[in-house]
């Protein structure tokens, strides 16, 4: 049996991290670029919320925000309620670059589903996280 759905994904990943490198004015590879828009979009979030939006191992996400924390666009700080907790902040100097970010990738979602039907999506969505199960079930 030929694989249909995880060639398909691979290919639109690695689409999308092409038309961020293109995005050279931004300056941030494809997981800073997700994780900067992640805090746009939602704002503050803790170590364990940017883990489970994105997945990335803790050494990875740990790397990918020691960059931005050199760059000073984001700030890691205890959380107040949890001290076992980060909390990642934007900084003043990351904030305009991670709005430029959600808007280009919301622009690119935005023309990615013009015109798919709204039942499309939702199962598109649904197959996801199928996959998302199967992998961690697995």
């Amino acid at each position: 049996m030929a694989l249909r759905l995880i060639p398909a994904i691979h290919r639109a990943t690695h689409e999308i991290g092409l038309y961020l490198d293109r995005l050279e004015d931004l300056g941030v590879t494809q997981a800073e670029a997700h994780i900067l828009a992640h805090l746009a979009a939602s704002g503050d979030s803790t170590v364990a919320d940017l883990h489970r939006a994105f997945g990335h191992k803790r050494s990875t996400l740990t790397s990918i925000l020691d960059r931005l924390v050199a760059r000073e666009l984001v700030t890691r700080a205890v959380s107040e309620t949890d001290r076992r907790s980060f909390v990642v902040s934007l900084t003043r100097i990351g904030r305009p670059l991670a709005a430029t970010v959600l808007d280009r990738l919301s622009t690119l979602e935005r023309r990615a589903l013009a015109g798919v039907p709204k039942e499309a999506v939702t199962n598109l969505l649904a197959a996801l996280a199928r996959v998302e199960e199967a992998v961690t079930d697995g």
